[in-house]
């Protein structure tokens, strides 16, 4: 299982912060898919735009931004937890 945590930005979509998904051995694109099917298209567009993530999403899994790692096509294990995190800006 796949420990999933959504930004509370999030709950209006998903109703919950925490979900565990049967997702392992598969991709972080692969399990944005499983989200997109369960979630629906109001997902898909906080976190997509034209087939990319949006710059003001982070993912990550187990602490490591997916950018530093394989992107999309980081592999997924079983007790693996990705993150979705809102990028903060200021100044």
């Amino acid at each position: 299982m796949i420990r999933v945590k959504f930004p509370s930005a999030f709950t209006s979509i998903t109703k919950e912060r925490r979900i565990e998904v049967e997702a392992d051995g598969k991709t972080v694109g692969e399990l944005l898919d499983i989200l997109f099917e369960r979630y629906g298209s109001t997902l898909r567009e906080r976190l997509m735009k034209d087939g990319e993530l949006v710059p003001f999403i982070n993912i990550f899994v187990n602490g490591e931004d997916i950018r530093y790692l394989n992107g999309l096509q980081t592999e997924l294990k079983d007790g693996d937890e990705v993150a979705f995190i809102p990028a903060v800006a200021g100044g």
